[in-house]
């Protein structure tokens, strides 16, 4: 066998088709023809390399973005509508019905707030695997879990619950000034002063 066979078939010639009436004397011919088979398959697939490592530069970043969103996003804004929105409109709500029913829908949004974290705790492992290019394996029936509960909340709470709140805190400017300011206060920058 020789070096050029070794090198392109991995040491093996191929077998000549049966029936072809193919000799010994042109064995030799074909592993050059296998040769050139393989080089080219193995240049298709190095081929698709750029695409290859553009998507996993792309998943990587998209990992990372993800990451962020659920550190500092998503739960700063739960925590805003948890520790002040919520509460500003529960102390507004007129006494009886719109109590009652400004307390439901907190108790339903809270309870989806606690359904997202907890899918995300779950996913979070592979996510950050992801973003330091780290094998992962994301599970496709969680991450669609987690997109479709957190558009459903978002759409819940921008059709159902935010517009009474604009209801309830708009019937007193003083109601909705100090939502604001309590809002600006917790996402001031802390100031140390020096005596």
């Amino acid at each position: 066998m020789s070096i050029h066979q070794a090198s392109c078939c991995g040491g093996k010639l191929p077998a000549p088709p049966a029936g072809s009436g193919q000799s010994d004397l042109t064995l030799p011919l074909a592993g050059f023809s296998q040769c050139h088979f393989s080089i080219a398959s193995r240049l298709q697939a190095f081929a698709e390399l750029p695409a290859l490592l553009a998507a996993t530069a792309q998943a990587r970043n998209v990992a990372s973005q993800t990451l962020s969103l659920f550190k500092y996003a998503v739960a700063s804004h739960h925590a805003d509508e948890e520790n002040e929105l919520f509460p500003a409109v529960l102390r507004s709500a007129a006494k009886g019905e719109e109590a009652d029913k400004v307390r439901a829908l907190v108790e339903r949004l809270v309870a989806e707030h606690r359904r997202i974290e907890s899918i995300w705790k779950d996913l979070e492992p592979a996510v950050k695997a992801a973003a330091k290019n780290q094998p992962a394996e994301l599970d496709l029936q969680a991450v669609e879990a987690l997109v479709q509960a957190y558009l459903k909340h978002a759409r819940f709470e921008e059709d159902e619950f935010l517009p009474l709140a604009e209801i309830i805190l708009g019937r007193n400017g003083n109601h909705m000034a100090a939502l604001g300011l309590s809002l600006h206060l917790r996402h001031a920058p802390m100031v140390v002063g020096h005596i």
